[in-house]
């Protein structure tokens, strides 16, 4: 290859490397002369860097090659590199951000390795609902839990962040575009997809009619666990008759039926049976519908919601009631009553000492309700008149009771009030609660093996929770946009601050300060437009944030959700799939439908 050659003397590295054609002394013939440039990698000649050669007669006799005197270039390209020297990458190497990847990546091949991909392998089964967890509030309670523990927060990870298999979930009803979580709960208890509104029945259904319930029932993994021999339990900070725990157990034409006072005369005529009675009689429904079945019924029973299981009648008030007739019953009868009857070996208990006086080892079942309605969120936890274990302590006491079957067992755990503290826009309570569900999550990785355990975290639906603006790392998540190299916050086009978060809709800006609990907020009327929040501590728990459009209460939002998991089975959350798939994957992993099927044939 030939070339031009420009300047000479500005081309670095020539070594003169040899003298040709030399004659005699007395030969006055010029002598030919040899250069060799490197030419370094990304060259114009060579990308790869290489060697050019010059050749050319010393006609002035000054021992160098000059411009002039060149007559042949050469120019030999080095072969591209197929790696990179030591010193080359070292910039990506002593890199802390590429060290921990690659520990990330090393670390993800053990685990997926470590998982059992065969049918059937799962003695147990744990399925953890955060009501409400989109990914922006995965997100922001991620930050939250980081900075609390002193971190900028962004690097941090909830605990079900870290396991090995994660995907999408789909969340719209079969006749709603952004869902509720009857639906959507129905669709992961059962695996079929059906309406807004209705629990453990199909689309066929027809919300509020009674008489539209019959042939329309759903199996749930719970029921299937229960018919094949396992120990099953249900536990919620939400009502435990609420939608989302309802629909491991009860089937219903409206959500709304949580006990005989909510539900038309019709209803109860015609014989459709409220929430809460089904899930005492959970047993003795279970086995009406399968000639010859014997069950044992729920081993842990454990949430909020005691009104819809005693008479309206202040005689029946417990300990801790806060409303002058705490139950809500009309029809006389006292539900956990009835439950002691049925099951005298069980515990029923309504406080924090009653729970922490259950020896695990030796209790055959527990009925807990510790509040009249929801739980208290996890930042008023400690508000409480007779005290309430955290969701951590549920999950940790429902597996200690659970696993003394040797058959294994079916665990449902719902952080109910995330979903709570987002509708009355406290992003406050919504995160806190989002990280005590990561608590939980954790007790039950500690207390459980991947060898034989399938946990799968997920959500029903998400919220229109925002995280915006252009903050710069670590700055408060629940803090005002302080922009990268400043101390001050950003100013909006109407020379006012504004938060990260933030909601589409709701009952927007109240400023209770310390006030833990977020439903407080729903005491005020929702603010329109704008508010100046330069001398306002964003931070507090009673701050809530700004909303775009008013309403009394904030909305659900369509969506996808992640779902998450770890254990046998696990590989099959991947992708993004319709919400009804997390069923089928636990019936893959734990044979459900096939032991439930052999148990009823025998």
């Amino acid at each position: 290859m030939a070339t031009t050659m420009k300047k000479l003397n500005l081309i670095s590295l020539a070594v003169v490397v040899a003298l040709a054609g030399c004659s005699d002394d007395d030969d006055n013939s010029p002598k030919t002369l040899t250069v060799e440039n490197t030419l370094a990698v990304g060259s114009e000649q060579c990308v790869n860097g290489g060697t050019e050669t010059l050749t050319g007669a010393d006609s002035n006799d000054n021992g160098e090659l000059d411009s002039a005197e060149v007559t042949d270039t050469t120019v030999a390209c080095n072969a591209p590199a197929t790696s990179l020297t030591a010193s080359q990458l070292a910039p990506l190497t002593d890199n802390e951000w590429f060290k921990s990847a690659q520990v990330k990546v090393a670390t993800s091949e053990e685990n997926i390795a470590a998982v059992v991909k065969e049918s059937g392998k799962a003695k147990n089964v744990i399925l953890f609902v955060g009501d409400g967890m989109g990914i922006s509030t995965v997100t922001a309670a991620r930050i939250m839990a980081g900075q609390l523990e002193g971190k900028l927060g962004e690097e941090h990870q909830l605990s079900f962040e870290t396991l090995p298999f994660s995907g999408f979930a789909k969340t719209y009803n079969v006749d709603a575009q952004t869902p509720d979580s009857a639906g959507t709960m129905t669709a992961m208890a059962s695996g079929v997809k059906t309406d807004a509104g209705v629990i453990g029945v199909d689309e066929d259904i027809e919300r509020g009619n009674c008489a539209t319930v019959a042939g329309n029932e759903l199996v749930t993994a719970t029921e299937l666990a229960e018919i094949a021999g396992k120990s099953t339990g249900i536990v919620s900070t939400a009502r435990i008759t609420h939608a989302t725990p309802a629909a491991t157990y009860a089937k219903s034409a409206d959500r709304n039926w949580e006990d005989v006072s909510d539900m038309p005369e019709a209803a109860v005529t015609a014989g459709c049976e409220d929430i809460a009675s089904q899930l005492v009689n959970f047993e003795a429904n279970l086995e009406a519908r399968y000639e010859g079945l014997d069950v044992d019924g729920l081993e842990v029973v454990m949430g909020g919601g005691r009104r819809h299981f005693l008479p309206k009648d202040a005689a029946f008030n417990s300990a801790d009631a806060v409303s002058a007739v705490e139950g809500d019953r009309t029809d006389g009868r006292d539900l956990t009553a009835e439950w002691k009857a049925k099951y005298p070996a069980g515990q029923y208990v309504m406080d924090q000492a009653g729970f922490d006086a259950i020896d695990a080892e030796s209790t055959e079942r527990v009925f807990g309700l510790f509040n009249e309605s929801h739980m208290q969120y996890e930042a008023d936890r400690a508000n409480d008149v007779a005290g309430e274990p955290s969701l951590a302590e549920m999950t940790a006491k429902a597996i200690d009771v659970l696993d003394n079957n040797a058959n294994g067992f079916m665990l449902t755990v719902e952080a109910g009030r995330i979903d709570h503290g987002h509708h009355a826009g406290n992003a406050y309570n919504a995160l806190s609660d989002t990280v005590a569900l990561s608590k939980a999550v954790q007790v039950a990785l500690d207390k459980t093996s991947i060898e034989d355990t399938l946990i799968i975290v997920t959500a029903d639906h998400s919220h229109v929770f925002t995280i915006a603006g252009y903050p710069k790392r670590g700055n408060p998540i629940l803090g005002k946009v302080v922009p990268v190299g400043s101390d001050e916050p950003s100013l909006a086009a109407d020379n006012m601050p504004y938060t990260t978060v933030g909601y589409t809709n709701g009952g927007g800006f109240r400023d209770l300060g310390d006030e833990t609990d977020a439903d407080a907020g729903y005491n005020y009327a929702p603010v329109t437009g704008r508010v100046d929040l330069t001398d306002v501590d964003t931070t507090t728990p009673g701050f809530h944030q700004e909303a775009v459009v008013p309403l009394g209460s904030e909305t659900h939002a369509a969506e996808d959700v992640g779902v998450y998991a770890v254990g046998p089975g696990a590989h099959l959350v991947t992708g993004t799939n319709e919400q009804s798939l997390i069923f089928h994957v636990m019936d893959y992993a734990a044979d459900l439908v096939k032991q439930a099927d052999a148990k009823l044939a025998q």
